[in-house]
């Protein structure tokens, strides 16, 4: 019994310790969830919306 035992509780530990690793991995991921920063330093005197235009219309 003994030679069954000893893999047996190391496997559920292993089990254990990979799953809540896995477990908080996901949710570390997942809660970044922001959206980035637009860039405003646009020059305004030579862009519309923050698109340049080149040339003359």
């Amino acid at each position: 019994m003994g030679k069954f035992l000893v893999p047996g509780v190391v496997s559920a530990v292993v089990g254990v310790a990979l799953g809540a690793v896995a477990t908080f991995g996901i949710t570390a991921a997942a809660q970044n969830n922001t959206r980035p920063e637009i860039d405003r330093s646009g020059n305004a005197d030579s862009s519309l919306l923050n698109q340049v235009e080149y040339g003359s219309r």
